[in-house]
């Protein structure tokens, strides 16, 4: 799952960014409008939070022009209006949830879960690789039905081998899938995150190896 933030309060952004990482969601943060728009016609997302007071403009603006071009794509605002009239402004311009600063990261969680079931990835089996299940909806990797606690990165990693198992996931497809909006993730930074996959793996009976094809990339192969 990726979200993008658009919050020009670099607190706040630096909050939500650790709450979402935690969470196993990947994320992309952006202070502006023109940024927000530049970051959707990049790649794909799952869900906005958008704040409303920004530099460039109302964010009220930037979500109804999401609505003309992204008509499924599911936006909670966050922000500081927090009367009535904004609520129902905010609702009639395309918001799916409307959230009044501040507020509970917990809350917060629930909001952004309760949107992303309606995702077309959450909608999607368990994958499975040997021993292991991922579920998409929950981010949660198990191995024999254990619980398998895993640092975000590690998990979103694991999450993109497993849409692959059994096929070669090329190092640069990885790098992109991986990397944060204006945050790039290095071929350096890859491996060490294969390598503490890896050693996050070894003790268990996964029935499956995580292969590394040399000057093209990794592959999850379940065990005959």
């Amino acid at each position: 799952m990726r979200l993008l933030l658009v919050e020009d309060s670099a607190r706040l952004v630096e909050l939500l960014s650790e709450t979402v990482r935690e969470a196993g969601w990947r994320l992309d943060a952006v202070h502006t409008i023109a940024d927000a728009e530049h970051a959707l016609s990049l790649r794909e997302h799952d869900l906005v939070l958008l704040d409303l007071g920004l530099p460039d403009g109302n964010g009220l603006d930037l979500l109804r022009r999401i609505r003309e071009q992204h008509k499924d794509l599911p936006v909670i605002v966050l922000t500081a209006r927090g009367t009535v009239e904004d609520r129902i402004e905010g609702l009639d311009a395309g918001a799916d949830d409307y959230l009044v600063k501040p507020f509970h990261h917990r809350e917060f969680l629930a909001r952004c879960r309760a949107m992303l079931r309606r995702s077309p990835v959450a909608l999607q089996p368990v994958l499975e690789a040997g021993a292991l299940r991922f579920n998409p909806a929950t981010a949660e990797l198990t191995c024999h039905a254990q619980v398998v606690p895993l640092p975000p990165r590690e998990r979103a990693l694991m999450e993109l081998l497993m849409r692959d198992a059994g096929r070669v996931v090329q190092k640069r497809r990885l790098e992109q899938a991986l990397s944060g909006f204006g945050e790039e993730m290095t071929p350096n930074a890859l491996e060490l995150a294969v390598s503490r996959l890896r050693k996050k793996l070894l003790p268990l009976d996964t029935r499956a190896n995580l292969v590394t094809v040399r000057g093209v990339g990794y592959m999850l192969q379940a065990l005959a």
